[in-house]
């Protein structure tokens, strides 16, 4: 467990789904160290698209890389919720006041967040009642330039650590790459997919294997209120999402087509 100097700071908690070496996570804790003490729980190496996956057959080690003034580092070979979840039980002094995850290297926008280790740290953050928050850059490179998302991720930082956020929500926030940014949006999730496509190989056995790869459709285009509309128009978009995915709109349907049923055989109707 983590002791700091001056604990009447807040306690804030960061992880990613790229490494524990990642630029991404090395400039968001730099951040949050402008606000809070600081105390990195990451994977031990990229474990993108990870959404809520957790370690169950192999046993989990945590190594301390850093330890500076208001921050420690720890890398582990567990999934940024495996991260989480070690930090919140074995590794913080106390309660944290928030969760960072991020700064994702690439898009988590639209029907990514399914899939997303990075939004899969958050939101396990939120499913612990505290404040959360996955952040995204829309760059894949390993040396992708974050200054011009700085002034923002440190804006959204000082809002929630101010104004929290409703219970069981947490933000999905994605950052235009590039030096052009006109300022955030808050948004809805696009409709959309992934084109799911697979390049077949051969191994050197004659056995054949599959990469994955494809492309993103975004299923509603011309729409305006959403994440992908904002970021194609130079705009960081902020998403809130839900613990409950309840589709609460279709319950009345579902009711009145009769699938309720008691165990006597009799419909039951509120």
């Amino acid at each position: 467990m983590v002791e700091f100097e001056e604990n009447h700071r807040p306690l804030i908690l960061v992880t990613n789904d790229d490494g524990f070496d990642a630029g991404g996570i090395s400039v968001l804790s730099e951040i949050a160290r402008e606000f809070g003490n600081v105390v990195v729980v990451a994977p031990d190496e990229a474990r993108s698209g990870m959404s809520n996956a957790i370690t169950v057959k192999v046993p989990l080690f945590v190594n301390q890389v850093k330890k500076e003034k208001g921050l420690f580092v720890f890398k582990s070979n567990g999934t940024p919720v495996d991260c989480v979840k070690l930090a919140l039980n074995s590794i913080l002094p106390g309660r944290p006041d928030l969760v960072l995850s991020g700064i994702n290297h690439g898009s988590n926008s639209s029907s990514s967040v399914h899939y997303s280790g990075t939004l899969g740290g958050a939101r396990e953050g939120v499913m612990n009642q505290v404040s959360s928050v996955g952040f995204s850059l829309l760059d894949y490179s390993h040396d992708a330039d974050f200054s011009a998302a700085r002034p923002f991720v440190r804006q959204i930082i000082r809002q929630v650590l101010q104004f929290g956020l409703p219970a069981g929500t947490f933000l999905n926030v994605n950052i235009p790459a590039g030096d052009n940014i006109k300022g955030i949006r808050i948004c809805r999730q696009a409709r959309g997919k992934w084109v799911e496509e697979f390049m077949e190989r051969e191994d050197p056995r004659k056995q054949k294997y599959y990469w994955l790869t494809g492309f993103f459709q975004n299923l509603e285009p011309n729409a305006t209120d959403t994440d992908e509309y904002a970021l194609k128009n130079g705009y960081v978009s902020v998403v809130p999402c839900n613990l409950d995915i309840t589709d609460h709109s279709a319950i009345g349907q579902l009711r009145d087509q009769s699938y309720e049923i008691s165990v006597n055989g009799v419909f039951e109707k509120d």
